[in-house]
């Protein structure tokens, strides 16, 4: 799973919370939060996309573990266990990683993706 969301353009971790979990983002922005110890992932989302995932997988999508209240409508947490399928679990990582690259300003987001996951820049 972090191998997915690395390989975003300008993609990087770090772990603010304690060991987990860890934080993948696009700029400042959180796209995906990757409990190692667990078999979930929590993906950012629009409101509606998010209940439509939970509404078509109402046993594996749920409302954003680890989030604050405010933020449940904007996150789904994911459980890893195979019943969503694989190509909806992409289409769900880049959902997530298009919906935080937009709510960067123009400025932010070029500056983002020059960013290398080792936090360096390119020119």
């Amino acid at each position: 799973m972090l191998d997915l969301c690395m390989a975003k353009p300008g993609a990087w971790a770090d772990c603010p919370f304690g060991p987990e979990p860890i934080c993948v983002r696009i700029g400042k922005r959180i796209f995906a939060e990757i409990f190692p110890g667990r078999s979930w992932v929590t993906l950012k989302c629009e409101p509606v996309y998010g209940l439509a995932m939970r509404a078509r997988y109402p046993q594996a999508v749920r409302r954003g573990y680890h989030c604050p209240v405010p933020q449940h409508p904007y996150n789904n947490t994911v459980t890893l266990d195979g019943s969503v399928p694989e190509d909806t679990l992409l289409e769900m990582i880049d959902h997530s990683y298009r919906y935080a690259l937009g709510s960067l300003t123009r400025a932010q987001r070029e500056e983002a993706l020059r960013r290398r996951p080792d936090g360096s820049t390119t020119q």
